[in-house]
């Protein structure tokens, strides 16, 4: 059964293609994304050989040294600026298992079928390979998302991205057959002087509307959210707004991997352990 498209595809390869030549003056979110991948990386004490950057953008993810990577992008213009491959992360030219590292920084947020993106993934990689994700999740916008709903009324419209939140993420990956999922977030706190600002850089992200049926706002609308947006300023004229990242963490199942204890195998009870102790 095909699952229907949530985002326009066409419009995210023309937005991502749109923001490829001047990503790099943009680029501070996904940053912060590889920082969180690399601290988490730098804790896995193994080798990695074959690497898959999924989303490359512009190529500013460092592979493990002596590490043969693939670059990949959906957007024709980060795949070329980045040596890579075009490809859409939920349909992956890769049918066997090749990498022991796939990373992904700020695209599966705008994936249409993001679970089948997920068992694409864990299928490309060879057992106890490693998927390391990153992109913006729930509680993201906030200060955005109060503007729009003033200036839209009891009238509004989908403007912003569908969001997913830690759990879900988590159950993601176990739906998808990642063994030992972790799922955990980090907050980006962000301050703008005015609304367009933070248009300016979801542009330069690459990050604006692309869901299918989207409309375009009146200019009466953007006013008033212009307006709502500035109510929100701090006492230095500035508005506060977040980015939750949201970070994954799974492994390809593997013989060699840690199981979960056999049920009823405890030696002792759970009431005996919590007992305190005597005197």
């Amino acid at each position: 059964m095909s699952v229907p498209d949530i985002f326009d595809r066409a419009a995210r390869r023309r937005y991502r293609d749109r923001a490829a030549a001047d990503f790099a003056g943009y680029d501070f979110l996904r940053a912060a994304m590889l920082d969180g991948i690399q601290e988490r990386l730098d804790s896995v004490k193994r080798t990695f050989a074959d690497v898959l950057d999924l989303g490359c953008f512009d190529g500013g993810f460092v592979p493990p040294p002596g590490a043969r990577i693939v670059r990949c992008d959906a957007g024709p213009a980060f795949a070329a600026r980045a040596g890579g491959i075009v490809a859409e992360e939920d349909h992956l030219p890769f049918p066997e298992p090749h990498f022991d590292l796939i990373v992904s920084a700020g695209v599966l947020d705008s994936v249409n079928d993001l679970p089948g993106a997920l068992i694409q993934a864990r299928r490309a990689l060879r057992p106890d390979g490693l998927l390391l994700a990153a992109f913006v999740g729930a509680g993201s916008l906030a200060s955005l998302r109060a503007a729009l709903r003033v200036a839209e009324g009891d009238r509004p419209a989908a403007r912003l991205h569908p969001q997913i939140d830690v759990r879900s993420a988590g159950d993601l990956l176990m739906r998808a057959g990642f063994a030992l999922p972790v799922a955990d977030s980090e907050p980006l706190k962000v301050r703008y002087g005015d609304l367009g600002g933070l248009v300016r850089d979801l542009r330069g992200m690459g990050a604006t509307n692309a869901l299918n049926g989207r409309r375009p706002l009146r200019r009466d609308t953007l006013a008033r959210a212009y307006q709502a947006f500035a109510d929100l300023a701090d006492a230095e004229g500035r508005v506060p707004e977040r980015f939750e990242i949201i970070f994954m963490t799974g492994w390809a199942p593997s013989p060699d991997q840690p199981k979960p204890a056999r049920r009823g195998s405890a030696t002792s009870s759970l009431a005996a352990a919590l007992k305190p102790p005597q005197g």
